[in-house]
């Protein structure tokens, strides 16, 4: 068991202590069983739709910025081939990270979604990598980080250690919350430091939390 995080700690994780050449960043995720339907409602209530948390990554240059969006030929961010790590852009152009798959339940042990880092390999130009979970359709589909539970994101190294795990409930104060600024990496001098954040937000889209990073 890694260093358990609590919101705003940070933790160096060192290279003479763990394996970087290739961290694993996994995001959990459980929901709570709606209520009170009884037997009628569960016979002829409207099916809830599942709810599909989905773990992005923004690849920041020194000054804090994503610099590449994927810009088509007339200037249009299109976020394909960017730095910007997503269910529709799932590999890095640097081949150092990417996005195992996209869980649309949450259902299972152990990890629902996972992206990978190869922090040793990782061309300089990039100081920080940002973690952000966006649940999808959330407004659409009324759902909340209130109904989550369990959530957390952690890392392990390359030798399968788990090194950090930022554990974060759901419940009231989370009920408006459809979208949430997780965690970051950022490039020390040596090592890179893990801090969790836990910043929520009302959208239910990475793309407005971009916006500060553009």
């Amino acid at each position: 068991m890694g260093v358990k995080l609590k919101k705003g700690q940070g933790i160096s994780l060192r290279k003479t202590e763990h394996d970087l050449s290739q961290v694993t960043i996994g995001l959990g995720w459980d929901i709570n069983e709606e209520k009170g339907k009884g037997l009628l409602g569960n016979l002829f209530g409207k099916k809830a739709e599942d709810y599909d948390l989905d773990v992005v990554a923004f690849l920041c240059q020194s000054d804090g910025k994503v610099l590449d969006l994927g810009r088509d030929a007339n200037g249009k961010a299109t976020l394909l081939d960017s730095d910007v790590i997503f269910f529709n852009n799932m590999h890095h152009g640097s081949g150092c990270v990417w996005l195992t798959g996209d869980n649309r339940t949450g259902e299972g042990e152990g990890d629902d979604e996972q992206i990978i880092v190869r922090l040793n390999d990782l061309p300089s130009q990039f100081t920080k990598v940002v973690f952000v979970v966006q649940i999808y359709k959330g407004i659409e589909n009324q759902q909340s980080f209130g109904q989550v539970r369990n959530a957390f994101i952690r890392a392990e190294d390359a030798k399968g250690r788990e090194m950090a795990r930022f554990d974060l409930s759901g419940g009231v104060e989370y009920q408006s919350c459809r979208s949430m600024l997780f965690a970051e990496l950022e490039r020390e001098a040596e090592n890179w430091k893990l801090t969790a954040i836990g910043t929520p937000s009302e959208s239910d889209s990475f793309v407005d939390w971009l916006k500060k990073y553009a």
